[in-house]
């Protein structure tokens, strides 16, 4: 694999990322993270075929000018029908949730479809290949409100609670497999996106959208890193112009203990914050009542997921300067993207009425 190289000069031809014109795959392209990668594409002047799941909700690319192909991305045959004629994929598309009917699920669309994207690059020769992983493949062993971790931390994989997860960590490892065959991808782990088109929710939306609602209660003593998914998508394309074969980058944006979450959204909403502190152990037991009850009796999806309870329990405090440096990687601050994210989901009625009303916003327009 390449060493990593040195800070890019953005006054420098593109390098093998996305050129103008260019035909680009975004596998996922539908998703929240997904879209907002598209439309950096569409800015570049990309032309972008949109992989997107059989019968999805493919809201979010309404209005774009890209071409919409359906597959799925457990069959190889679609799969390497749409990465044919395509200089560059960026391959966002993963099962991301806390609980599925069907656990095989997450192997078989985060790993196998991984496989199935890289053996077509490698097939048709694309020039390079970004991969969305995830920050929940490193270790958190040493995090704390005041002390982040890096890309060099390793996992210890009793940590690697769930199985989306799980999945992921395996998924990035036939990633690297192939950088060191020499396939040219480079990984990009976003932390915690929030921003517009989060039409899931995601688990990171779904805490904004329940702060909307009144759902929260209080909080534990946890740290999540906010960033826009805007930043996230920019990133993506950077990875794929500076980023060095077979290395990873997280992109994130600041480290935040969950109580300033919902303290700055009450600040850009209007809306009262939760002050009740809630025990760890607390939040722990009420997710082992919620899946063995809901998830395993019942077959739905948990109120309370084990996994994200779990994650409750540790600080999820990360580093990204190898991305600032070597990408040129910037994210605005934390303040403005939750603030984008909470007009998001009150302008798509998400939000309950009488607490949609209630929301007052610092300034005209984010």
């Amino acid at each position: 694999m390449s060493v990593a190289p040195a800070a890019p000069d953005h006054g420098a031809a593109v390098g093998p990322g996305p050129r103008p014109g260019e035909r680009v795959l975004v596998t996922g392209a539908a998703g929240f993270v997904g879209s907002s990668v598209v439309r950096a594409l569409l800015d570049r002047g990309s032309r972008v075929r949109a992989l997107v799941e059989p019968g999805g909700d493919t809201a979010n690319l309404d209005g774009l000018d890209v071409e919409v192909v359906e597959g799925d991305l457990r069959d190889p045959d679609p799969v390497a029908a749409a990465v044919a004629g395509c200089a560059v994929v960026f391959h966002a598309a993963a099962l991301y949730r806390f609980w599925a009917p069907d656990p095989a699920a997450f192997y078989d669309v985060n790993v196998g479809g991984t496989r199935n994207v890289l053996d077509a690059a490698r097939a048709h020769g694309c020039r390079r290949v970004v991969y969305t992983s995830t920050v929940g493949t490193l270790g958190l062993d040493g995090a704390t409100a005041d002390a982040a971790v890096d890309e060099r931390s390793f996992a210890r994989v009793d940590h690697l609670f769930g199985r989306y997860k799980q999945s992921k960590y395996v998924a990035e490892h036939e990633v690297l497999r192939a950088a060191a065959e020499g396939l040219p991808v480079v990984l990009v782990q976003p932390t915690t996106p929030v921003g517009p088109r989060d039409r899931g929710p995601t688990p990171t939306g779904r805490t904004v959208l329940d702060f909307l609602n009144g759902r929260i209660p209080g909080y534990v003593d946890t740290t999540l890193n906010i960033v826009d998914v805007e930043d996230v998508a920019v990133g993506h394309l950077l990875a794929a112009d500076h980023g060095a074969q077979g290395r990873s980058y997280i992109l994130g944006g600041r480290n935040l203990a969950l109580r300033d979450v919902l303290g700055t959204l009450a600040e850009v909403t209007g809306l009262p914050a939760p002050t009740r502190r809630f025990p760890n152990a607390l939040a722990l037991a009420a997710a082992h009542v919620s899946d063995a009850v809901e998830g395993r009796i019942l077959r739905r999806e948990p109120t309370v997921p084990l996994e994200g309870a779990r994650m409750s329990t540790t600080h999820m405090s990360f580093d990204d300067a190898r991305a600032r440096t070597e990408l040129g990687y910037t994210s605005r601050p934390p303040a403005e993207a939750l603030e984008r994210a909470a007009r998001w989901f009150v302008g798509s009625g998400a939000v309950r009425p009488d607490r949609a009303a209630r929301c007052t916003w610092p300034s005209a327009v984010v």
